[in-house]
């Protein structure tokens, strides 16, 4: 009988820690190295993870990079030595909930919090009153926004003074905007969150990542294991169905954030891989030509998807610099 009980053991608590995610997966050393070459800094009690790079010599520039969902940071790294090289500095933070950065649970995530964060931490960093140059990808494109919103009110203390915002493949526009399957299901289904948190792995982030990338710019079995370290290091993956409220909150505040975008001064610039399966080709760029006129665009390779600055480099750095040196 205390046999029978001991095969039971034996097979539930492989069961139990897979359910629970025990052990954690180890950080790459490529990974570490990029955490150990940050800092945190802490914001209303929660560390923040950055990375401040100081680069060209000569340049007064500063440029802050904002990632996108549900990756980090690290989304970065194929153009951060470029970027040193044209920039005094180069910032990039992991927002709350993301990467190396604090990941409470529960906790209400929102868009207006992360572009505090932001805030905080260019005032943490002694730049307040520096004109900076924002470059955002999908989440970071909404908090990009949010900051654009805020930067216009001159008597508001602490907002950015923005000297050029570069967007790419983010969705701005509800109604050009289409979540994958899994990100529906967790922003919405309140009683099967916790369960397809627990249950999401490797193999199932995997495809779910591979499917926003073009067939032939696939990340490597090591790029998606360093995105999938990023988003499981302290329990993140347990807090995405609070910070996919994002979804919600760009169709509640649409009018704030896309008129933002259509009523600003600042120099603007939209990269976009065609081939996102999020924010699709036509229909995104069309209407982003329509609402935001005073806005340049390149359109990169039609094999580039949803992360442009992972997907294609060069073509994105390209594109940016071309932006930067035409005002």
């Amino acid at each position: 009988m205390r046999e029978w009980w001991i095969h039971v053991g034996l097979i539930c608590i492989p069961l139990v820690a897979v359910y629970l995610h025990i052990p954690p997966p180890q950080l790459s050393p490529a990974l570490q190295k990029w955490q150990s070459a940050g800092q945190l800094f802490h914001f209303r009690g929660r560390g923040i993870f950055y990375r401040d790079s100081y680069g060209a010599l000569g340049s007064s520039d500063v440029v802050i990079l904002l990632h996108g969902f549900p990756t980090s940071s690290y989304d970065w790294n194929k153009i951060w030595e470029p970027l040193t090289q044209r920039f005094h500095r180069v910032i990039a933070l992991d927002f709350l909930g993301f990467g190396f950065s604090d990941k409470p649970r529960p906790h209400r995530y929102s868009i207006f919090e992360q572009a505090s964060v932001v805030e905080a931490l260019v005032a943490h960093l002694g730049l307040s009153n520096q004109r900076v140059n924002l470059v955002s990808h999908d989440y970071g494109d909404t908090v990009a926004l949010e900051l654009l919103y805020r930067s216009v009110d001159q008597n508001r203390t602490g907002h950015l003074t923005l000297n050029s915002l570069c967007l790419s493949n983010g969705g701005i526009f509800p109604e050009t905007h289409y979540p994958r399957l899994m990100q529906r299901l967790l922003k919405d289904s309140s009683i099967l969150s916790p369960l397809l948190m627990r249950l999401t792995n490797f193999m199932i982030f995997q495809k779910g990542i591979g499917e926003v990338f073009g067939p032939y710019t696939q990340p490597t079995d090591t790029e998606f294991w360093d995105m999938w370290t990023s988003l499981r290091y302290n329990d993140g993956n347990l807090a995405l169905d609070s910070i996919l409220q994002y979804i919600n909150q760009r169709l509640k505040h649409r009018e704030r954030w896309v008129g933002a975008l259509t009523s600003t001064v600042v120099p603007l610039h939209m990269i976009y891989g065609p081939l996102d399966p999020v924010n699709p080709y036509p229909q995104f760029i069309r209407l982003y030509q329509q609402l935001v006129q005073r806005s340049t665009i390149t359109i990169l390779d039609e094999h580039i998807s949803h992360y442009p600055q992972l997907e294609d480099p060069t073509g994105f750095l390209n594109a940016y610099f071309n932006f930067i040196h035409s005002f």
